[in-house]
């Protein structure tokens, strides 16, 4: 098929790249706010695991074209949207052109994050010739092109045999392996995505709060997560407490829905509280080091490790660490980071300062004349640390957990103090 892809969200990129792969024609638009000369050199685009490979090779084979302009696009069988919320207007500026006018039976596919009822709005736009479907994004970033290739759901949101036909035919090298498809009107798809992210971000903060509580009753939080979850109505699954989540999409996606909520005029004072938990566990690392020196930081330097809002990816978007290092910078305190991958974008965001010293490849110069170390990403590398290693290099021999993928009695076997998201060593094991 001849597809035109338009937008420089991670789902653009993707979609560009697997299709081209499966044998479509693609010619992609990037927005004008991210061009391709810009976007091949964004390091959240090149820590995608294949996805850099991918586009090279759809690239070299002409099987994928990038344009500048949509002047310079053939008439396309389908046209794939993938924008972020603020470029709505770029939405509808590509539809109401001359490239549209005289064809039939052209296929949108919104893959954007609009507001509830934005595919049907921009089908009014294409003309009654046309058709439309909402095929919400639901990458995992991290893991984009295994996420797309071999999907475990997709959202199809429809109101025609066409769109759906099209939209399966377009789709189905990746669909053979089970049927991923869950059909259902446009609305309904779009506010699904929506009350899906929802409900993982109230099981988030909801066990953070859990957390809270089990600190106050000296409790370990893990016995009470084990329990919750050997319980076949709630499970394991996003279980896990820990000091905030962050990111673009599951930000926005919250923000999404709280806007729906208050413009069809039912305030939630659910998603509220949501937010704010997640917004106040954020500073869950701070008040623990607050609370170990009695108010008395200034001076101190704290090793963190890691910075990009979740493993596997370099963005820092609405990532926890941002929250932590202010609260650390006002108490005159220097940090010293590391991360594998998101160093550059934060320093982007921050600039360089006095007070913040960063690594890239070992995480142990991080620590090395640090007081603290804190966890505040939980990649790989630092699942394992030579522990008697750290207890010689931290000054004060404190660990304090942000994701607690530590085992506290191990960590205190080997001469440091451990402090988790609700966990900590129980003395009468040691």
């Amino acid at each position: 098929m001849q597809v035109l892809l338009y937008g420089s969200e991670l789902s653009a990129a993707t979609a560009a790249a697997a299709l081209a792969w499966v044998g479509h024609q693609v010619q992609w638009l990037p927005h004008a706010d991210a061009p391709w000369s810009t976007l091949s050199q964004e390091d959240w685009l090149r820590s995608e695991p294949h996805l850099m490979t991918q586009l090279e090779q759809g690239l070299a084979e002409g099987s994928l074209q990038v344009i500048e302009h949509l002047e310079d696009a053939v008439v396309p069988e389908v046209i794939w949207m993938a924008l972020s919320p603020a470029q709505r207007s770029a939405a509808s500026e590509i539809l109401d052109t001359s490239l549209l006018a005289d064809q039939h039976s052209i296929v949108l596919i919104n893959n954007s994050t609009f507001p509830v009822g934005e595919t049907e709005r921009l089908h009014t736009l294409m003309g009654s010739q046309h058709t439309s479907v909402a095929l919400p994004d639901t990458l995992e970033e991290g893991r984009a092109w295994d996420s797309f290739t071999r999907p475990t759901r997709r959202l199809l949101g429809c109101d025609d045999a066409m769109g759906e036909q099209v939209t399966r035919e377009l789709l189905r090298a990746f669909n053979r392996r089970s049927e991923v498809f869950q059909c259902m009107p446009r609305r309904a798809a779009e506010l699904t995505k929506l009350a899906i992210n929802g409900m993982l971000a109230t099981r988030i903060s909801y066990m953070n709060e859990i957390a809270g509580l089990a600190d106050t009753l000296g409790v370990d939080v893990e016995h009470v997560r084990q329990g919750m979850g050997a319980d076949s109505r709630i499970g394991f699954e996003y279980l896990y407490p820990g000091c905030g989540f962050g990111g673009p999409n599951f930000s926005r996606d919250l923000m999404r829905l709280a806007d729906v909520q208050l413009k069809s005029g039912r305030y939630s004072a659910l998603l509220e509280q949501v937010m704010d938990i997640n917004e106040q566990k954020k500073e869950t690392l701070f008040r623990k080091l607050w609370s170990h020196f009695s108010g008395e930081m200034a001076g101190k330097t704290v090793a963190i490790w890691g910075a990009a809002f979740k493993p596997g990816t370099a963005r820092i978007d609405h990532a926890p660490v941002l929250t932590l290092l202010e609260a650390l910078w006002a108490q005159g305190v220097k940090v010293q980071l590391h991360d594998p991958a998101a160093v550059p974008a934060l320093h982007a965001l921050v600039g360089n300062r006095e007070d913040l010293r960063t690594y890239t490849h070992d995480p142990y110069q991080a620590c090395e004349g640090a007081d603290v170390l804190m966890l505040v990403t939980e990649w790989k590398t630092y699942w394992n640390p030579d522990w008697h290693r750290l207890s010689a290099l931290l000054n004060a021999k404190l660990v304090l957990d942000g994701r607690n993928i530590y085992d506290p009695e191990f960590v205190a076997s080997c001469g440091l103090m451990y402090r988790g998201i609700g966990r900590r060593a129980d003395p009468k094991t040691l």
